[in-house]
């Protein structure tokens, strides 16, 4: 009887955080998933990757358009050792020689509680790039791990894009509702 109780218990304050949550959170949380599997099949090694992370971020739908100016955004879900905590936005803008559009998703993965704290507190940032995508489906390291314990995934959905530019991405942090 009390284990039925225990499990009770679990589910209601498992429904009610996910009662808690907008309807956009809970479709960027169901996009995130959807993104984390795609990444998987494209990447094996990816598994042993993200079971190391402190956190990790998923951007499931990026959109970038670009001529000379650059600018793009997405909306992503943020697990702390496997466990769901947030949802963040990314703005991206930048400039140099690039065209094209392109929509990708972005992982992000954190071996660093420091690095993850900057990012919760708004304080990361990426800049610089160079990239040329022609619709490819590989889930490609863009950034080895930096001395912060900070890697970068993407996976390409499709798009031509070409560029070299100088900009960087812009991260807010948003906890979940408990």
């Amino acid at each position: 009887m009390k284990t039925n109780k225990f499990i009770l218990v679990i589910l209601l304050c498992l429904s009610t955080s996910l009662f808690a949550q907008s309807p956009k959170q809970k479709k960027i949380i169901q996009d995130s998933e959807i993104a984390i599997s795609e990444f998987m099949k494209q990447n094996s090694q990816l598994k042993t990757h993200m079971a190391d992370a402190k956190a990790y971020v998923i951007f499931p739908n990026v959109g970038k358009g670009a001529l000379i100016v650059g600018a793009a955004s997405g909306h992503g879900a943020v697990y702390q050792n496997g466990t769901l905590i947030g949802t963040a936005s990314m703005k991206q803008l930048d400039i140099g020689a690039q065209i094209g559009g392109e929509a990708y998703s972005e992982l992000i993965l954190f071996n660093s509680e420091a690095s993850f704290e900057r990012f919760k507190n708004d304080e990361l940032e990426f800049t610089a790039q160079v990239s040329a995508v022609a619709v490819t489906t590989d889930a490609t390291l863009n950034v080895p791990y930096s001395d912060d314990g900070i890697a970068i995934f993407t996976l390409p959905k499709g798009g031509l894009m070409a560029e070299v530019s100088v900009g960087g991405q812009k991260f807010e942090y948003d906890g979940l509702e408990q």
